[in-house]
């Protein structure tokens, strides 16, 4: 192969490579979509949401490489996409041990996502301690000149678990992989702290909840007013009841 033949090959890997990586970007723009819309929605009419916030991320073309190569797999990107499931990653973090299950629900209700499979590590937490619900599901984009089905990892966990979560990377990384056995037994002990902290702060803002529902005190000018994208909208004394006829 004479060097323009070369330089055209490398060009047209460049080209795949790119578009390749470009769809699961485009796949986790569709994801944090609906979930902006569902925050919004949740936000306007309940005034509260169960998002608190989210955080994507695409694997980089090296780590892919090397993930391929540690399951001895073929390199081509056929292989690539049937092979690795997680490229495409979303965290989405929410207050209450609730939420994760009303969010999660919410997208698998979505017609136009293919749910794949669904791990709880929350009800079956990993033996070092991590917990989190994680989708895996299937996203449709649509190019200029065709559709694909890309394939997204959606984790969804509470404050105290992205927290115990993010630390433990942290620690891990620093001792590359090899903890001290004394330090995996404090990190699994601050899990199930993390958890407890979680059940009582569900057990507060359901109490909280029924309290405010007891009370009823929702008034007549409360009643009246509509906010949309922060705008107040005050409605006419009889448009309810124009409405409801």
């Amino acid at each position: 192969m004479n060097t323009q033949d070369q330089i055209e090959k490398f060009k047209q890997l460049k080209y795949d490579l790119t578009r390749f990586m470009m769809i699961y970007k485009f796949a986790l723009e569709e994801i944090e979509t609906k979930i902006e819309i569902l925050k919004q929605e949740f936000q306007m009419l309940h005034d509260y949401s169960p998002i608190e916030h989210t955080k994507s991320r695409i694997k980089s073309p090296e780590s892919i490489m090397n993930k391929m190569l540690r399951k001895n797999s073929e390199l081509s990107l056929p292989a690539i996409k049937a092979s690795i499931k997680d490229i495409a990653g979303l965290r989405i973090t929410c207050s209450f041990i609730s939420d994760i299950y009303q969010v999660s629900a919410m997208l698998q209700k979505q017609d136009d996502l293919k749910v794949l499979g669904v791990k709880d590590y929350i009800k079956n937490p990993k033996p070092n301690g991590y917990q989190s619900l994680h989708l895996l599901v299937e996203v449709p984009v649509f190019l200029s000149d065709c559709q694909e089905h890309v394939c997204v990892e959606v984790q969804i966990r509470t404050i105290a678990m992205d927290f115990w979560a993010s630390l433990e990377h942290k620690i891990f990384y620093k001792y590359s992989q090899s903890v001290p056995e004394h330090l995996t037994r404090e990190l699994k002990n601050a899990a199930d702290k993390a958890y407890e902290l979680d059940l009582q702060m569900e057990r507060l803002h359901r109490e909280i909840k029924e309290i405010k529902d007891a009370q009823g005190d929702d008034s007549d000018e409360e009643l009246r007013r509509i906010i949309i994208n922060n705008q107040q909208f005050n409605l006419p004394a009889n448009f309810i009841k124009l409405l409801g006829e």
